[in-house]
């Protein structure tokens, strides 16, 4: 015949404590002292019990499911942050979905109808493009969404992030005081991603503030890639004048930039410097080591998952946060010779 399956208060029995604390443990570990977690989990393990996801569902009228959808899986650009989310969802009980839009803006709408239609609690984006008519279905379907890697006090949905135009513009700042005066940029596509676009934004404005002519800025935009940013940098190399710095819009796109003016014979920096943004761990390994500008993404990443949390749970309309982000000048950068 078959056993009856365990239930919570078996576990409570086994483990000797209340229904009420195992309940924590499985909804808010973060809440529940470690040696009773210990205690818990064990029981758990020994009975085989397995929560009743659809009851819990029902009773608490939540999933506690967060859906995140990121531009890609391809590189490190959104690992570190989205591992710190992560990290401060599960200290709270919740559960992570992540899907990747490939940078195309009908995928990212595909997948918020399909994480709001699976009961995500709430939802993490990446910047603020996309069609208005997402925002107010969102509004609708009564999901709260916050946007990280972004930050503007003035749009629709809440942000926990950082102003790509004025970071961008600090380091164009410091590239053009150095005595830069023809400066390559290797970008993503700007006609759908709002955080290129304020990238390129940025080193304009430092530009001209300078008094350099938009002539002496050779733009190319290609999608994000080791390979892309190698192709990219042998274009702007054959450039008449050709660039004295290349500045690009992340860490992957100049570690293949630098790997490729090497492999032209070019010497990094006194020939070309190259510069990137992100400061993923990649720019402190490649060689020369890259001058980039520093994204606190652990930081943003907790943060978003914190406030998020206090989105689905007390309703609140969420916060808009600006995080610091930093220069990191290392070898990559140079005064242009001579």
């Amino acid at each position: 015949m078959r056993q009856p399956s365990p239930t919570l208060h078996d576990v409570a029995r086994v483990a000797g404590v209340s229904t009420a604390t195992v309940s924590r443990c499985l909804n808010s570990p973060g809440q529940v002292i470690e040696s009773t977690r210990v205690k818990v989990n064990k029981a758990i393990q020994d009975l085989g019990y397995s929560p009743n996801f659809g009851a819990r569902v029902m009773a608490a009228r939540r999933t506690n499911t967060i859906g995140a959808i990121i531009p890609t899986m391809e590189n490190a650009i959104f690992a570190r942050g989205l591992q710190a989310f992560q990290e401060e969802l599960r200290k709270n009980g919740y559960t992570l979905l992540v899907a990747s839009s490939s940078y195309r803006p009908e995928v990212e709408e595909e997948q918020i109808r399909s994480l709001i239609a699976r009961g995500a609690d709430g939802l993490l984006l990446i910047g603020h493009e996309r069609d208005p008519a997402i925002n107010r279905f969102l509004e609708t379907q009564n999901v709260p969404a916050l946007v990280a890697w972004a930050y503007d006090a003035t749009a629709v949905l809440p942000s926990i992030g950082f102003d790509n135009l004025k970071s961008m513009c600090d380091l164009a700042t410091k590239v053009i005081e150095m005595g830069h005066r023809h400066i390559g940029l290797i970008t993503a596509e700007t006609n759908t991603n709002d955080r290129a676009r304020q990238r390129v934004r940025g080193i304009q404005e430092a530009a001209k503030t300078a008094g350099i002519s938009p002539d002496n800025l050779c733009i190319i935009e290609t999608s994000y890639g080791i390979e892309t940013g190698a192709k990219a940098l042998e274009t702007l190399m054959s450039a008449k004048p050709r660039p004295t710095v290349v500045m690009c819009g992340n860490d992957v796109l100049a570690v293949g930039a630098i790997r490729r003016a090497r492999e032209l014979g070019y010497d990094v920096p006194a020939d070309v410097s190259i510069t990137g943004f992100d400061d993923i761990e990649i720019a402190t390994v490649v060689a020369p080591q890259l001058t980039t500008v520093h994204v606190p993404h652990r930081e943003m990443g907790t943060n978003a998952a914190k406030a998020l949390i206090e989105m689905v749970e007390d309703n609140k309309p969420g916060e808009v946060t600006e995080l610091k982000v930093s220069i990191r000048l290392r070898e990559s950068l140079a005064p242009p010779a001579g």
